[in-house]
């Protein structure tokens, strides 16, 4: 099977910055990890691969910054076989919708140049830089594939995959023919760590970058800041509302007494 899994890499949760101009995310100098979600998606491919490592490869694809070569390297310590990075300037500043289109576009360069088609794309749910979980799906949509969302757990099998996903009630297997797109969310389980032999291989593994010149087959007028219908018109953080109120009666029964008559007072109760 041939798995391709985007990946992203995002600011540290601790440490975001917003450019107040642009109002998109400062990333320069900004601690980066790789997005979670995206991370129990590599982890899934890693377990169809450890039931069929001759017939399994795994290709990892990102779009962002040449800074983001450290968590594609990343992937390629745990599990994955081949990395990709889509960079350049004219595609800063793109939505979720046009990132979505030129990682369609880039799948379709990467398999131009793999010489294969891939049976399956795996995504995190959502980035949690932007919480927005649209990308996979729209993706879905632009490759014009089948998608299964809140994927927990995925078997390959001889009619397709079958995937474990999240439900309201509990979970649910859902069997999908390939090829297909799956989103991601946290499973029981933790992922892999790399070992110290793949780290060495992925520090020396060549990582091809996909710019607007490889990628011909895009239309320009559909990326970047101009190519968003979303506009953000302003980012801000909201200030915090003093809250809460201390009872403190002579007793504990007369603090109760006090606690009731508020509550009724505010039509609570």
């Amino acid at each position: 099977m041939n798995i391709l899994v985007c990946v992203k890499q995002v600011p540290d949760s601790n440490e975001i910055k917003i450019d107040p101009e642009t109002n998109t995310l400062m990333r320069q100098g900004v601690p980066s990890i790789v997005n979670p979600f995206d991370g129990y998606a590599l982890e899934a491919a890693a377990r169809i691969k450890d039931k069929d490592a001759d017939g399994t490869r795994i290709v990892v694809l990102s779009m962002g910054p040449q800074q983001a070569e450290v968590a594609l390297r990343e992937c390629l310590a745990i599990a994955a076989d081949k990395a990709y990075l889509v960079t350049d300037r004219k595609f800063g500043g793109s939505d979720t919708l046009a990132t979505s289109y030129i990682l369609s576009k880039a799948i379709e360069k990467v398999e131009e140049l793999e010489g294969r088609k891939f049976d399956a794309i795996f995504c995190g749910k959502q980035a949690t830089d932007g919480d927005t979980a649209q990308v996979g799906p729209e993706l879905a949509e632009h490759l014009g594939y089948p998608q299964v969302t809140y994927g927990l757990e995925v078997t390959a099998e001889s009619d397709g995959l079958h995937v474990c996903r999240e439900a309201e009630d509990g979970t649910e297997i859902i069997g999908v023919q390939t090829p297909c797109l799956v989103t991601f969310t946290k499973p029981s389980f933790d992922p892999r760590f790399p070992t110290i032999k793949r780290k060495l291989a992925a520090r020396k593994q060549e990582i091809p970058h996909l710019t607007i010149e490889e990628l011909t087959n895009i239309d320009q007028t559909h990326i970047g800041l101009k190519g968003s219908p979303t506009r953000v018109k302003r980012t801000f953080v909201p200030p915090r509302k003093k809250s809460g109120v201390v009872i403190k009666e002579e007793t504990g029964e007369a603090s109760a007494q006090k606690l009731y008559e508020m509550l009724c007072n505010a039509h609570v109760i």
